[in-house]
């Protein structure tokens, strides 16, 4: 079974492109991130005629979440992350797919920071790792896919010191993801690739694509159940270079 996260950064103007990966790599569970759609602006009729069947939460402007499948209708339990009755950002959605759960994410991006930006990130990821560790006590299946907008160390960077006010890289960001990853998920891209960079976003500005200027962002983490089953990791670089790209490319796992 192959699942992937991919931050589409807007649905509709990359339909096209999504819809073609698709096509080509197959995966048969996809989390997607920054819709940038409201619930009646998601394409569904196109992604029906791709074969999937899809749960989302959209917003107007930014944000939104989706989970693709063509194992089967998602079983849809949850629309929003635990924990702030306050927070209407459509950030967090999750389903049971094919015999496990799937947790798609899309984490705050806290610049500037310091200030409530980068505050509202870190009170995010630690209410994801209040839910995360349910999962854990009751040894569920889950893989917890998405945009976590954290580079956890410095291989997820490329050499450069123009990134180093920038909120994905600070040590409080980087904290917050290490401690998720104490709770005992497995980094499965980092896993079977734990020297290479494996990057996933690089952003339009200054030629960054080009020169290879990319940062890891986008991560599937596996709960131990699911980790034994892990066979294969990638990141599909060549979708980044495609004419109207995402800054993300799509990220997945296989498992056996």
């Amino acid at each position: 079974m192959k699942v992937a996260t991919f931050n589409i950064n807007n649905i509709n103007r990359r339909l096209p492109n999504l819809l073609a990966w698709l096509r080509s790599a197959k995966p048969d569970i996809v989390c997607l991130q920054e819709l940038k759609a409201t619930d009646g602006q998601f394409p569904l009729s196109a992604i029906e005629a791709a074969d999937y069947h899809a749960v989302w939460r959209g917003q107007k402007t930014w944000n939104g979440v989706a989970i693709l499948s063509r194992k089967g209708e998602p079983i849809l339990t949850r629309t929003a992350l635990p924990g702030d009755e306050t927070d209407r950002e459509a950030r967090y959605i999750e389903a049971a797919v094919n015999g496990i759960i799937v947790a798609c994410l899309y984490a705050p991006n806290g610049n500037p920071q310091p200030g409530p930006k980068f505050d509202y990130k870190l009170a995010w990821l630690k209410r994801l790792r209040t839910h995360a560790a349910t999962f854990l006590k009751q040894d569920l299946p889950v893989v917890l896919a998405g945009d976590y907008n954290v580079a956890p160390t410095g291989l997820d960077i490329y050499p450069t010191r123009s990134w180093d006010k920038n909120a994905l890289i600070q040590p409080k960001s980087r904290a917050a993801f290490a401690a998720l990853i104490a709770q005992g998920w497995c980094d499965a891209i980092r896993m079977l690739h734990p020297k290479e960079p494996m990057y996933t976003f690089w952003d339009y500005k200054r030629n960054r694509w080009p020169r290879d200027g990319g940062l890891r962002l986008d991560h599937l983490l596996l709960s131990p159940q699911l980790a034994p089953r892990l066979t294969k990791a990638g990141v599909d670089r060549k979708v980044r270079s495609e004419d109207g790209a995402s800054d993300h490319a799509p990220a997945w796992i296989v498992l056996g």
